[in-house]
């Protein structure tokens, strides 16, 4: 575990430039070690690190940019990787940047609880679609921590900004990030607490599929992103937690009902030694996502479903359960079938994602 990541409350006198020192470095190699992408932010700042000329041309897009395939981290998140060669060029070239991870692909949802100054919206925007009685006195609320604190204490249960079994950070402008993973696969969706379409409550954002999150360590003017207590590891998504953000539509719009699995995956598979039981439940679940972006041209996060299905089958490599040639060539048949004559760039996607897959064993049946 990096230094930065060890510090606690206690460690608040510690300047915060000592704290930056090689730290980004560190702090992205420990991410791409648990499967999360990585990317560089602005050094000093919260934002991605700036693309190039040709990427800054009006109606220039992340979608079939060249930059990613040749290794640049143009449009932020989007360019986020697992590759520890293009981790150690990125950082080890520019050492004062700082580390964002693409949450997503990472299985991440993490809960931004703001502290804005900000006037307090009508009651019927604090939590939206609960009713907050008028004789319920609100005198004090002031931010996203006391919105948060009433949603817990309506459903009984522990505040995620004082839940000690997950990583929480502490942010420069006094809010904070809390860690959740997520197990069961569900692709939750971002949303700010502002939003009248979307929101958990008042001054709480949820980083998800299509954001992005400050890793702890980095460091602006502000001050540093900081853990609090001493858990790191992200906890499972609460129960209750995973309720409320489906109630509030946190989900895609239209989910798609089971499909079968498409034959050239399935036959794939199937040719990768006629494997059966677990292992082959794995292959077949991943390499379908993969497979089935066949269906629309763009938007299906293609790029993420085939980094995580080669992130999943390193693990198996790595674990004995198949061999690494294998798993490349069943890869690379999902791929084909999904985005046909791009064989270059899956292969790219494939590299970077089984070489943090292989430094991670994985059984069958867990969660990678």
């Amino acid at each position: 575990m990096p230094a930065e990541l060890r510090f606690s409350r206690s460690d608040s006198r510690q300047s915060s430039s000592a704290r930056s020192v090689a730290a980004p470095l560190a702090t992205a190699r420990w991410c791409a070690g648990r499967g999360w992408p990585v990317f560089p932010l602005a050094a000093g700042r919260k934002v991605p690190a700036a693309n190039c000329e040709s990427c800054r041309r009006p109606g220039h897009t992340h979608r079939d940019c060249a930059c990613r395939a040749e290794g640049r981290w143009c449009h932020g998140f989007h360019s986020a990787t697992l590759d520890a060669s293009r981790i150690e060029r990125w950082w080890g070239s520019a050492p004062s940047m700082g580390v964002g991870v693409s949450c997503g692909p990472a299985g991440l949802v993490v809960i931004d609880v703001d502290a804005h100054q900000q006037p307090v919206p009508s009651r019927d925007r604090l939590l939206p679609g609960i009713h907050i009685p008028d004789e319920v006195d609100l005198m004090g609320l002031a931010n996203g921590y006391h919105t948060l604190a009433v949603l817990a204490a309506l459903r009984g249960v522990v505040c995620p900004s004082e839940d000690e079994s997950t990583l929480r950070v502490r942010t420069p402008s006094g809010g904070m990030h809390v860690w959740y993973r997520v197990v069961d696969g569900r692709a939750w969706q971002c949303s700010t607490g502002t939003s009248t379409r979307r929101a958990l409550a008042w001054q709480v954002d949820v980083r998800a599929h299509g954001g992005y999150i400050v890793t702890p360590g980095t460091t602006t003017p502000d001050g540093a992103y900081t853990p609090v207590g001493s858990v790191r590891e992200p906890a499972p998504l609460p129960a209750w937690l995973a309720e409320e953000l489906e109630r509030t539509g946190h989900l895609p719009a239209a989910v798609p009902a089971p499909r079968p699995v498409p034959p050239r995956a399935r036959q794939a598979v199937l040719a990768a030694g006629g494997r059966t039981g677990k292992t082959t439940r794995t292959l077949l679940t991943v390499l379908t996502e993969v497979a089935e972006c066949a269906k629309v041209p763009e938007g299906a996060a293609f790029t993420e479903k085939l980094n995580r299905a080669a992130y999943t089958l390193g693990g198996l490599v790595a674990a004995g359960h198949l061999d690494q040639d294998e798993a490349e060539h069943v890869l690379l048949q999902a791929a084909e079938q999904a985005r046909p004559g791009q064989t270059r760039r899956a292969e790219q996607i494939i590299r970077s994602g089984m070489s943090a897959g292989l430094r991670r064993p994985l059984e069958p049946g867990s969660s990678s």
